[in-house]
């Protein structure tokens, strides 16, 4: 998953990453945008279409490559992997920025109190990913943010 976030701001040049860290079950990420996108998708008759380079447009894509990847790991092709949508908020000004740069560089000390926690003692196989959410956690947590040079 963390790769493909990577990927995602290298081939979009309208978006830089800011904080992001990939969490067992999760992501938290920060996408400035820097150019002008539209951020939801616009009804053409009676068919639901996404603009190119919108938000919604960038995450069906991201979604879409993780789950191909996660589902040529699993050897299970076209299975679900995602929750239907996601969340977005327009960060208003750089104190509320810092507050959400803040609440995702702390969100991995906070995992073990996740309600979808799983001790490191659940057996891997339970879960189908190959590793325990602690090892996954320790493997993928960045430290600080990785931007688009």
């Amino acid at each position: 998953m963390a790769n493909e976030w990577i990927r995602t701001a290298a081939i979009r040049r309208e978006i830089e990453l800011d904080e992001w860290v990939v969490m067992p079950n999760h992501l938290h990420g920060i996408i400035v945008i820097a150019d002008n996108v539209g951020a939801h998708g616009v009804p053409t008759s009676t068919v639901f279409t996404r603009p190119p380079k919108s938000l919604g447009s960038l995450i069906a894509g991201f979604k879409s490559a993780v789950t191909k990847r996660i589902n040529e790991l699993r050897k299970t092709p076209g299975a679900p992997v995602w929750q239907r949508n996601y969340y977005e908020h327009i960060v208003r000004d750089e104190n509320e920025l810092n507050q959400i740069r803040q609440y995702i560089m702390d969100n991995p000390a906070k995992w073990e109190t996740d309600r979808y926690y799983l001790p490191d003692n659940v057996r891997a196989d339970r879960v189908g990913t190959g590793s325990t959410p602690h090892d996954r956690l320790q493997n993928t947590r960045i430290k600080r943010p990785l931007r688009k040079t």
